[in-house]
């Protein structure tokens, strides 16, 4: 049986394969800086296959770029060897929600989950903390020293005389911000659906990088338009006052993955009434009259030329080039009707025609609240000051995902107080919605003598997990006449970010046998501090199981999601497995512990061969 590889993917490898695939005579071999010849890319053979032009080096070209963005992209790619240990203690109704929350750093935690939902989540929204200069938590490991950065980023020449002012809106302030936000974005956009989208609150320092960044990551052609959101509603001390503009609105950056594919939202007209009467080659259509006027100043006799064989009407000439009809006439979107040739006009064409209904531009506090509001609310589910100044108000979120459908899977992977969780719970409820929820947030420790360590909160994780409780029993107190308000999903399975369950032999047996050690002594490749249950999540994880997946265990024996994956990491004798054979999973996973000699292990294989022959088996 094959091992579970037990780690995230290398994208960078992924890549270089898909490449190499469709442009296989582009592959090539040169020496690295430890001299050892690996393959790459010809930039050249590329150019010549795909007939454009590859800039490179110093040469010009449009781009957004910062010290270490190179950094950034290899960090995004980049595999990892961890895993998300579940936590029953901490989480409410475990067997049963669809919910996740999710401790740890997002960047890990993304990583872990790109495989698994992949192209999986609806909506992606994100208050990620802001750029107030402030020492940051969110240190990737490839942050350098402010001494070195500023010398290579040219503040400092090689005798330290300093080469530009302005330090405090240049350089490392934005550099160390990027480098978070960057690798974040980038994979976030992997587990969108195509037809999925992401917002983004931001503030004005911030903002046109995080722009920038979008349009690398999503495209230009996929940006929505911002959303702008009246944060307050109350004027400003004259006494604090500094000199600019009073700041009453936060953005709220919208994007698509794929703009085109966006479904599942109302639509409504820009202007005039689209009307479709007439059925042609691909259903309802409406047809245009493709001809002008062909005298005087309009006159070009380059524009007749036949389409589907015939010229334009006397005195008349097309609209359109010769190149446009022949594509035309390719895609069948060109008919002769009543003696004239038409172009068929169809929905799907007229997309940018249309704006989606729900979509105001303007947020009004007196409509979605302000985030005095958002601060209030989650003291008052608290039952006391929290101290967090910055709570964006439920009404706010909840007008969000309400622009999607009731299936919605939603996440927030800078989840803070869990107002995003709240929101979706209490839409739920209101019309009857099954959105789930996944919640990820970095466990910050709350610093000694804030409202929020006087209340007993260690970390800001604890009181995303306290407010979720507090809501969900709320939500549903508060509708218990409501029909059906028994089966909303309040709950939500915890999971935190740890170092992998595996023994690092797991991973480079060879290194180990290469230095003189007996394998043999290695056979549990398991860390000791690791229950069943761990196992079993990093196993979902590395074959693609989303993580609220149903869980039943019958001795020894787990099942998730009835039959998909059957696994059983104690002991196992025949009679186990011909039993989980005639189930015939699709996937069946054992410990490698698990068999007691080799002879075991090839009896397994027999009786698999024998009952359920198509059964995935794997080991870890």
């Amino acid at each position: 049986m094959d091992k579970l590889k037990m780690h995230t993917q290398n994208l960078a490898d992924d890549n270089f394969a898909a490449l190499a695939a469709m442009f296989p005579n582009a592959v090539t071999e040169t020496i690295d800086e430890n001299g050892e010849i690996i393959r790459a890319i010809d930039a050249e053979v590329l150019a010549q296959e795909i007939n454009t032009r590859i800039v490179s080096g110093k040469e010009e070209r449009y781009q957004f770029t910062w010290p270490d963005k190179k950094k950034s992209v290899l960090m995004a790619n980049a595999p990892i060897a961890a895993t998300l240990r579940p936590c029953r203690e901490e989480s409410v109704d475990f067997d049963a929600t669809e919910n996740l929350y999710i401790e740890g750093d997002n960047l890990d935690v993304l990583k872990l989950l790109r495989e698994t939902y992949l192209n999986r989540v609806k909506m992606i929204y994100i208050d990620p903390p802001y750029n107030t200069g402030k020492d940051f938590i969110y240190e990737d490991d490839f942050k350098e020293a402010t001494g070195e950065f500023l010398k290579r980023d040219g503040q400092y020449d090689e005798q330290g005389n300093r080469l530009t002012s302005n330090f405090d809106s240049n350089g490392r302030f934005h550099t160390d911000w990027l480098n978070m936000i960057y690798p974040r974005l980038r994979v976030a956009r992997d587990l969108l659906t195509d037809d999925g989208v992401i917002f983004i609150s931001i503030d004005e320092k911030e903002y046109s990088n995080v722009k920038k960044i979008c349009d690398e990551i999503f495209g230009e052609k996929n940006y929505f338009g911002d959303l702008v959101w009246e944060a307050t509603t109350q004027p400003i001390n004259a006494g604090s006052a500094k000199f600019g503009l009073q700041k009453k609105t936060e953005s709220i950056l919208f994007y698509g993955k794929k703009k085109n594919a966006i479904s599942g939202f109302e639509l409504e007209e820009l202007s005039g009434s689209l009307n479709y009467p007439h059925i042609g080659k691909y259903g309802a259509c409406r047809f245009e009259i493709i001809e002008k006027s062909d005298a005087g100043d309009y006159s070009r006799p380059t524009m007749k030329f036949a389409i589907l064989g015939q010229q334009p009407r006397e005195g008349k000439r097309w609209q359109i080039g010769e190149d446009t009809a022949r594509k035309l006439e390719n895609d069948g979107k060109v008919e002769i009707v009543d003696g004239i040739v038409k172009k068929a006009v169809y929905p799907e064409d007229e997309i940018d025609k249309k704006q989606y209904k729900p979509f105001w531009s303007l947020l009004l506090a007196n409509e979605v609240g302000t985030a005095q509001t958002g601060k209030d609310e989650l003291n008052s589910i608290m039952d006391r000051p929290i101290g967090f100044d910055t709570v964006k108000p439920t009404q706010l979120i909840k007008k969000i995902v309400s622009y999607l459908g009731k299936e919605t899977t939603v996440m927030d992977f800078f989840s803070g107080s869990a107002t995003t969780a709240h929101a979706v719970m209490q839409l739920n409820a209101e019309d009857g919605g099954n959105r789930k929820f996944i919640m990820v947030q970095l466990p910050e420790v709350c610093s000694e003598g804030t409202e929020a360590a006087k209340a007993g909160y260690a970390n800001i994780c604890e009181i995303g997990k306290e407010r979720i409780r507090r809501a969900g029993a709320k939500i549903k107190e508060e509708n218990k006449d409501k029909e059906g308000i028994e089966n909303l999903d309040t709950g939500f399975r915890v999971l935190k970010l740890d170092s992998s369950n595996m023994k690092e032999v797991y991973y480079t047996p060879e290194e180990y046998s290469q230095m003189g050690f007996n394998l043999e002594g290695f056979m549990d490749n398991i860390k000791p501090d690791r229950s069943d249950e761990d196992l079993l999540f990093q196993v979902m994880l590395d074959l693609g199981i989303p993580l609220s997946a149903k869980i039943n265990q019958e001795g020894k024996v787990i099942y998730v999601n009835d039959n998909y994956l059957i696994a059983c990491f104690d002991k196992v004798d025949t009679d186990t497995i011909t039993e989980i054979a005639k189930k015939q999973p699709y996937y069946a996973v054992f410990r490698d512990s698990s068999f007691l000699n080799d002879s075991a292990l090839v009896n397994v294989e027999q009786v698999f061969k024998t009952y359920s022959p198509s059964s995935i088996r794997r080991v870890l």
